[in-house]
């Protein structure tokens, strides 16, 4: 789930699809915490109440051993009121990277699969989450075999210790090496990745513009229909600077650096994106409830009605009001 580039490929087959009719009935969110920012914590804290599942847990591979350790510690994932709802990543990322040779290397060998597949279930289980989100970016259409073998070790594993949702992430437009059908095979859902349109190594540009998710996720519908995807979109923004790396930035920080510098921050009408440039150097692009508001909208138009919001603590706080706006505001 971390910002790296998406490959675009996409079958032609996707523009004459026929989309079920918008699904009747209220949306369901999930959450993404990042454990290392106290904010993450904050906004589940305050609105949690409103997502039905939450991923508190981060579980990667070792890039030596193969055997996953726990990244963070997850206190708030244990939280009775959130407790059933909790969720875990697994993940091949680790460092500052994706790491798809270990998928290779696993899923090319049946012992080694089952030992790291059996270590992965026992931390799932240790800590009672119930529900998974495998996330194994990087991963080529040659890789396709390994990754299916190791996909499907995982989540035989974790059912048995009591997992009832296997989710796998998937990049928005690469049906190539992350074909969805096969992919739903072994696991329950898929969650198409509907965000880095640009990213940090691009240049400047909106995250997630509309017709971008669109295109991508009724490719996915087309696929393998609305009722089997959680469709991922951004609450972040990006500052690309001329003179230092690209930053992750929230909607807060947006607002009190354009305030800051007198920058004005303006909405894209193509991207319905919020977007700053300043004669500093630097270039703004940033998520808000609008743009979240406009991307549900376009994907329930899809049938699609389960969305995972990417990340929480970094939002704009009016998403909550469009979200739950009954419980939105919270303490």
């Amino acid at each position: 789930m971390f910002s790296v580039r998406r490959v675009a490929m996409l079958p032609l087959f996707a523009a004459c699809a026929h989309f079920p009719p918008a699904p009747q009935g209220s949306a369901d969110y999930w959450g993404f915490t990042g454990p290392w920012d106290k904010r993450s914590n904050v906004s589940v804290e305050r609105h949690g109440s409103s997502l039905v599942r939450v991923i508190t847990g981060w579980i990667a591979l070792d890039t030596t051993s193969f055997l996953p350790v726990q990244l963070y510690h997850d206190s708030i994932g244990k939280e009775p009121a959130l407790a059933s709802r909790a969720m875990a990543l697994i993940t091949s990322y680790n460092g500052s990277r994706f790491h798809p040779e270990i998928i290779r290397g696993l899923g090319s060998n049946a012992q080694a699969t089952g030992v790291t597949a059996g270590a992965i279930a026992s931390l799932v289980d240790s800590s009672r989450y119930r529900g998974v989100v495998i996330d194994f970016e990087g991963m080529t259409p040659n890789d396709l075999d390994q990754l299916l073998a190791f996909t499907r070790a995982v989540a035989d594993s974790v059912r048995a210790h009591g997992v009832n949702t296997v989710v796998i992430a998937v990049p928005a437009a690469d049906t190539a090496a992350y074909p969805a059908a096969l992919l739903l095979q072994s696991a329950d859902l898929i969650m198409p990745m509907l965000y880095d349109q640009h990213w940090s190594a691009s240049p400047p540009g909106p995250i997630a513009s509309p017709e971008w998710v669109t295109r991508n996720l009724g490719t996915r519908v087309a696929e393998v229909g609305a009722a089997r995807i959680v469709a991922a979109f951004p609450l972040y923004g990006y500052r690309w600077r001329k003179t230092a790396e690209t930053e992750v930035i929230s909607f807060d920080d947006a607002r009190r650096l354009t305030t800051m510098t007198n920058t004005l921050l303006v909405r894209d009408n193509t991207s319905a994106t919020l977007h700053a440039t300043s004669p500093e150097g630097w270039d703004l692009w940033i998520s808000d409830r609008v743009l979240l508001e406009t991307l549900v909208r376009e994907a329930r138009q899809l049938g699609v009605r389960s969305f995972a919001l990417w990340r929480l603590g970094l939002e704009d706080q009016a998403v909550w009001d469009f979200i739950d706006p009954q419980h939105s505001r919270g303490p």
